[in-house]
């Protein structure tokens, strides 16, 4: 078995560094935590992408919360992912809500046309972040994106409380979900949690203020990410 993922939120190329250098096996990048990650600029994805050498996954979000906006935002949106994509960036993180709490496929499918378009490109691939833990019915949703190209990650808490009330969804979905898009656990994910996530046969972590010692008021923290990495790295049977 290859080694639990672990993915660490990175506002700039100090934090993107510290990351890589405390174990970390993914960053997502973004910006303005204030409204829950927002979609960074292209000169700092291209600074990050510079520094660092590991997979790089780049927020599409232009506002807090899960719906989309209008069609004008939406071709803002797009038009920040095709400056992105043009720029190098090949992974991303993104998800949108109707108002009724199904996914926005009209948005999805307008970002997948931006970013997996033109001549010589490759399939991005992409997340579907916790916007699935604000779902009307999370089998429903899944059911929506399956088939979209790219998918292959769903960041959740199992709950939009976070990790300590989603615990129980987590371990169940683990089991009934053998194929199919991974899950990756991330939002209020705690080292007390990893035993009982790892025993469920979940392999993939995802964090942000976790990895910073001084919470989002200081940078990404080596030791802090290294702590992670290590405990990533025991070995535990799987139920």
């Amino acid at each position: 078995m290859s080694r639990p993922l672990l993915e660490v939120i990175a506002l700039d190329v100090a934090d993107a560094v510290a990351a890589q250098a405390g174990g970390a096996d993914r960053l997502e990048l973004v910006t303005d935590m204030a409204a829950d990650g927002l979609s960074p600029s292209r000169e700092t994805f291209a600074a990050v992408r510079s520094a660092v050498d590991i997979p790089l996954r780049v927020m599409l979000r232009a506002s807090d919360g899960f719906a989309c906006g209008g069609a004008a935002a939406l071709d803002a949106l797009c038009a920040r992912a095709a400056a992105l994509r043009a720029e190098g960036a090949d992974e991303f993180v993104l998800g949108f809500l109707t108002p009724d709490g199904l996914a926005d496929l009209a948005a999805v499918r307008a970002l997948m046309d931006v970013i997996s378009a033109g001549p010589g490109l490759d399939e991005s691939r992409w997340t579907f972040h916790r916007a699935i833990d604000r779902a009307a019915d999370r089998g429903a949703l899944r059911r929506q994106l399956a088939g979209v190209p790219g998918l292959d990650t769903y960041l959740t808490a199992g709950s939009p409380a976070g990790v300590d009330n989603g615990l129980p969804v987590l371990v169940d979905e683990a089991a009934h979900m053998a194929a199919g898009p991974r899950i990756m656990v991330g939002g209020g994910l705690r080292l007390d949690h990893l035993p009982a996530l790892r025993a469920a046969g979940i392999d993939s972590f995802h964090i942000g203020g976790a990895a910073r010692a001084s919470g989002w008021d200081g940078p990404v923290d080596i030791a802090s990410v290294h702590q992670w990495r290590a405990a990533l790295d025991e070995v535990v049977p799987v139920g």
